[in-house]
Order: C-alpha cells, then structure tokens, then sequence
C-alpha cells in the first residue's frame, strides 16, 4: 500500500542527504586565510630563509587544522557491508544498500546508499548524525517519527541507553577524553609556535614533542573502545563490526610528525645552536650588541658655534671639584 509516487504511508518525503560538516568547513577556511596571510609576508624575507619560512609555515598551519579538526571528524572507526535489507517498517520491501557507521568523538553517521541509487522510485542515499550525549533518546525518537529506513533506526538503537550493548557509555567516554587531550595538543601547538619565534628553541623542541604525547593519548583513550567486547550488528544475513578509520591514523601520522620535528629541533639546538637562532630568525641577544662599533665620527661645526667643549676629566678629580 503506497501514497502518490510510492512513498510508503505515514512517512514524510525524504530529507536531502548530508553533504558536508559545517564546523570542518569552517575550520578549513579558517586556516587557509591564515595561511594566505602568512605566505603574503614571504616576499620581504631574502635569501635562502624564504624556502625555510614557507615549509616552516606550511607544516606548522597542517598540525595545526589537523588538530582542531580531528575533534570534528566523524571517522575514527567505521564499518560498512553491503547486504539485502527490510527498507522500511510495516513493508516487506528489500532493497540492496551500502550501509556504514561512522564514529566521531562527539556522535555516530550512518549512511544508507542503494545499489543502485533508485529503487521503488525513491532515491535512497542517507546520511544521518546521532549526537553522543544526553539528547540521543530524543534524536532516536524523532528518527522513528520520520520513518527513517530500517537500518540506520536498528543501528542508532545500539547506542541508546537501553540497548544492552551499553556503546553509548563506551564511546562516549572514550571521545570526551580523547576530545580533550587533543584540545590540549592544540594548546601545546600554539605555545611552540611562540617559543619558535623566541630565542628559546630548546624549549619549542620540547614543547613540539608535548604537542606529540598528547596527540598519542588522544588516541590511547579512543582505543580503550576496542578493549570491551564489541557490539555485533547484524543486518539481514550478514554482520560487521567497528574498526579504526582514517582520522584515527591521520593522528597517528601527525603525531610521529610531531615527534620527528621535536627530537630534530633538541638535537641541532645542541649541536648548532648559533645556525638555530639564525635559521629562526632570533639572533643576538641585546647585550651582544653593546660590543658592536660604530666608526669614525665627525662634528658639525655649523651647529657647534660658540659651544664650549670641555675636556673630561677622571673620576678623582671630578670629585675634588
């Protein structure tokens, strides 16, 4: 029994799918301003310094949004199958779909992709956000009242409170304290970039290879979700479980990167200190540059008329006076 061009009775019309985080486009934007304004100044530096500030800027705005937007990145693990499904309740229609779930720190995406895209004259390409906090109860609710198809509503159910799985408690736990070390990193982050503008790079090799540690504990935490027996979902006749995705390895990448750069930065410094402080621009100190001569100097006498210069005389005899 179907309404108007097949759609099943007591279903709203299909929501467009979702396309892109808006948070991570944000984030993306926001750096490469900063970047095109950093790059600007790069034709005032002379000689071979400009290559060095290029990368140095490059790499350091890449640790950076990486950083910031792994918070908001909804592939740390994911799973997909592709199977026979019940497309929607009371209806005994099957269709053959793509299915995913993507987990973030911050909530879960599945994904619903017909093979192919059109079946019983409905476009069947979904792409829902479930929020991992206290208002999942009510975001599951609104999915059953907008008749969302059967596999995303059976999967979003794992990670309610009553599911007995217990995943909400898992990830979100886990993703808090990973969310939170990696807010520390970006913190690590910005106060290397300062102590690299200083004439302590010591300390930004120190402070680089923090960036790193915390980076790795980020991970560590989200990695705990794989030490507790894991959730089965079954979808017809197959099952699939979780497995770690590509932001979890885009850290791990950035965090021996981290490292790398840290542990470069502490051994030049005490290898060649003096080329360091020149390569980073930081110089001399202001007491080295009370040594420095300044020449041969030679007096106005249009402006020395009818001044009187008197001669110096030493300590004692001043004091005399």
């Amino acid at each position: 029994m179907t309404f108007y061009d097949d759609i099943y009775p007591f279903y709203p019309l299909q929501r467009t799918s979702f396309i892109f985080s808006g948070c991570l486009l944000t984030i993306i934007l926001v750096f490469l301003v900063l970047a095109v304004s950093l790059l600007l100044i790069l034709p005032g530096i002379r000689g071979k310094s400009r290559l060095f500030w290029m990368i140095r800027i490059i790499i350091s705005l890449f640790i950076g949004v990486v950083i910031v937007a792994l918070n908001f990145t909804n592939d740390w693990a994911e799973a997909r199958i592709t199977t026979n499904a019940t497309y929607k309740s009371f209806s005994n229609a099957v269709v053959n779909a793509d299915i995913g779930l993507h987990v973030g720190l911050y909530g879960i995406n599945v994904t619903l992709k017909g093979n192919p895209v059109v079946q019983f004259n409905e476009t069947i390409d979904y792409n829902e956000m479930f929020n991992l906090h206290d208002t999942i109860e009510e975001e599951y609710e609104e999915a059953l009242e907008k008749g969302l198809p059967n596999p995303i509503l059976y999967i979003a159910e794992k990670f309610t409170r009553s599911s007995p799985c217990g995943l909400i408690f898992q990830y979100r736990y886990s993703g808090r304290y990973a969310s939170a070390t990696l807010w520390t990193a970006f913190c690590c982050w910005m106060l290397t970039n300062i102590l690299f503008s200083m004439p302590v790079i010591l300390y930004a090799g120190y402070m680089m290879m923090a960036t790193a540690a915390f980076i790795f504990f980020s991970m560590a935490s989200f990695s705990t979700i794989m030490n507790v027996p894991q959730c089965v979902f079954s979808i017809g006749t197959d099952s699939f479980e979780t497995e770690y995705s590509h932001s979890f390895w885009l850290a791990l990448a950035t965090g021996v990167l981290c490292t790398l750069i840290g542990i470069l930065v502490v051994m030049l410094n005490f290898l060649i200190p003096e080329k360091m402080k020149e390569a980073f621009s930081v110089g001399v100190d202001s007491y080295e540059d009370e040594d420095v001569s300044y020449g041969q100097g030679y007096l106005n006498s249009v402006f020395l008329d009818g001044v009187t210069i008197l001669p110096l005389t030493s300590k004692g005899t001043a004091e005399h006076i």
